[in-house]
């Protein structure tokens, strides 16, 4: 399993967003200061306040709207899930495309960055085009 930790300034907006996304919250890791959102038997964003985070390590936190440290990629079933994610994630507080789209035909990729500045890629690839490479 992948876990994505993440430090968040509002663990309300925070999950509003996951769950635009597609995720549901797995209430059993979830409490005032950490959500755990899972995308999928294998991956699982746990949303964590500043507070929680520096439990973890004693670095600090990134304003994510400011400065980057790392893109998150989910791969979608098509192009139209694709598009319809990054509306939900805006209608949830996201801002759409702080990077450019990506259209290769057999590839296509958008982003959405979160409330705190993350940013998700939202990607489809053509089955059959990764069979022939």
């Amino acid at each position: 399993m992948m876990f994505l930790n993440l430090p968040v300034t509002d663990l309300a907006a925070a999950i509003r967003f996951q769950e635009a996304l597609g995720a549901t919250q797995d209430m059993r890791f979830s409490d005032d200061r950490a959500a755990a959102m899972v995308h999928s038997d294998s991956v699982v964003v746990m949303l964590l306040t500043h507070a929680r985070f520096s439990d973890f390590i004693d670095k600090q936190i990134i304003d994510a709207r400011t400065q980057v440290q790392g893109l998150f990629a989910l791969s979608l079933g098509s192009r139209d899930e694709v598009d319809a994610l990054v509306a939900a994630g805006v209608a949830a507080g996201g801002r759409a495309d702080p990077g450019p789209a990506q259209d290769y035909g057999f590839m296509y990729g958008r982003s959405c960055e979160d409330p705190d500045g993350h940013v998700f890629e939202l990607l489809w690839m053509d089955p059959a085009a990764l069979e022939q490479t």
